[in-house]
């Protein structure tokens, strides 16, 4: 009979599914460029980010795949492209039109690990839905927390909006808050939720996603956040008077009036200080986590990532915030530590994707994935940074009835609007980083341009336009 029992054990236990080898910390920031001191900016203070890219990979050339809050997370969520998830605005849920779809979180769910969301992970109005679930996802986690602080409760009639027209939550507005502690305000609320997450599962298999809301507009923080910004140290940039001439309409029709949304540039380089300022705000957050992670030596069982939804625009070509195509709107910053791994305290170059954070972590976890996600692990990258790469990064965005696709290689920026017939644009990623050149129509290019659309073209056989529509049934 012991014989039997130990026999139907083992077989009960070989059609179990397999607990995830490592946990997942999974911390995601809301509207952060790659404005931090590890990235190399002079101004930013950041040290706690920046000691986290000493301790993992930190790689240089990462992209979203839709610089729009709900698009970008549902890709990332579910490793699927924005033409696939059909998610192109802030309303549609990606389940409408794939409800089997198995999420990130899920797969760990479905594989016997706690997953818990403490703030935004998927799409919430900010700083409107703040407080609730916004457009959540059920079937991705065991536990959600939707904490909400005094920058929500009591802060929000004294922030200053300098473009009333505009809610909160797309407007050039801020305030420095200069009587609530950390703790009180919403992002200090999802750090003291999430650590106290981690004490209570330490011991067995987690994902545990820390969502934090800024440094998303309103772009409020406590005082102390601001010092380090003199505002004699905040300018805008400073660019070639008419490199704008070559660059196609709907690449600037994301901040309409242009530039700068019609405010000063004096009041722009006030929203710019109190950018910095809840940056380095939540960093400190961010700092409490990896203190807790020290305090109960969960490193070595436990992968960290770092990222944000997408870029930022702080007055460069005019622009401000996101939904362009870019550099500054759809690069973004994307950290990596995981036990064990040989490129830790490296930098990799190559250019990635937050599409490709579903399959790495389901690889160092030893978790099949679905098998229609579309990203690729980059576990390779963590343990060679300088390693070959042969892929690139695509992002897109929906302007009215011009959608925009660009495709970014080692050395080149490519991007075109409807399919090319309102405008393209091309840029020399070593020569011009800041993209004031467009080399798109220089006949010396001419090649480069059309091997370049011809990976716009396998990327996207079929551009998808509208947004929220299910894909057809087969």
């Amino acid at each position: 009979m012991r014989i039997l029992a130990i026999a139907a054990a083992a077989f009960l236990m070989a059609g179990a599914p397999a607990a995830p080898r490592l946990n997942v910390l999974f911390i995601a920031v809301d509207d952060m460029n790659n404005d931090l001191g590890c990235y190399g900016h002079p101004l930013v203070k950041s040290p706690n980010i920046d000691r986290l890219a000493k301790m993992g990979v930190k790689f240089d050339r990462a992209y979203c795949q839709f610089p729009l809050c709900s698009p970008s997370r549902s890709s990332l969520m579910t490793g699927l492209r924005p033409d696939t998830t059909r998610v192109f605005n802030l309303s549609y849920h990606f389940r409408k039109g794939l409800p089997d779809v198995v999420t990130l979180s899920q797969l760990y769910r479905n594989n016997g690990a706690f997953a818990a969301r403490v703030g935004k992970i998927y799409h919430y109005g900010n700083p409107g839905d703040i407080g609730t679930s916004g457009l959540d996802d059920k079937p991705s986690w065991d536990l959600v927390l939707n904490p909400a602080g005094r920058d929500k409760t009591a802060l929000e009639p004294e922030i200053i909006n300098y473009t009333p027209k505009r809610g909160l939550g797309s407007a050039m507005c801020f305030l420095s808050d200069k009587e609530g502690r950390d703790e009180e305000h919403t992002d200090g609320k999802v750090a003291t939720e999430a650590i106290k997450l981690l004490e209570e599962h330490q011991g067995k298999p987690f994902f545990l996603a820390a969502g934090f809301y800024k440094p998303h507009t309103p772009y409020v923080a406590p005082k102390k956040y601001f010092d380090p910004y003199p505002m004699d140290k905040i300018q805008l940039p400073k660019e070639p008077a008419d490199h704008l001439k070559a660059v196609p309409k709907p690449a600037l029709a994301s901040t309409a009036p242009h530039p700068l949304f019609g405010v000063t540039e004096d009041q722009a380089r006030e929203c710019k200080q109190a950018y910095y300022a809840a940056i380095s705000f939540v960093d400190a957050q961010i700092g409490r986590l990896l203190d807790a992670m020290d305090r109960l030596k969960l490193w070595e069982t436990t992968v960290v990532v770092f990222w944000s939804d997408h870029g930022y625009h702080l007055g460069d070509h005019g622009l401000w915030m996101k939904q362009s195509l870019f550099e500054q709107s759809a690069r973004v910053p994307m950290i990596l530590v995981a036990p064990g791994a040989k490129g830790n305290g490296k930098v990799c170059a190559r250019t990635v994707e937050l599409l490709d954070l579903y399959p790495t972590l389901a690889d160092l976890s030893g978790l099949t994935p679905p098998k229609e996600i579309q990203g690729a692990s980059l576990r390779p990258l963590l343990d060679d940074p300088s390693k070959a790469w042969d892929r690139s990064a695509f992002t897109q965005v929906q302007r009215g009835a011009f959608p925009g696709h660009a495709v970014s290689t080692e050395k080149w920026r490519y991007i075109e609007w409807d399919g090319g017939k309102a405008g393209t644009q091309l840029y020399d990623r070593e020569s011009d980083p800041q993209e004031f050149v467009n080399l798109a129509s220089d006949p010396k290019h001419a090649k480069v341009v059309e091997e370049l659309q011809a990976l716009v073209k396998k990327n996207w056989p079929v551009r998808v336009t509208g947004g929220g529509e299910a894909p057809p049934k087969k």
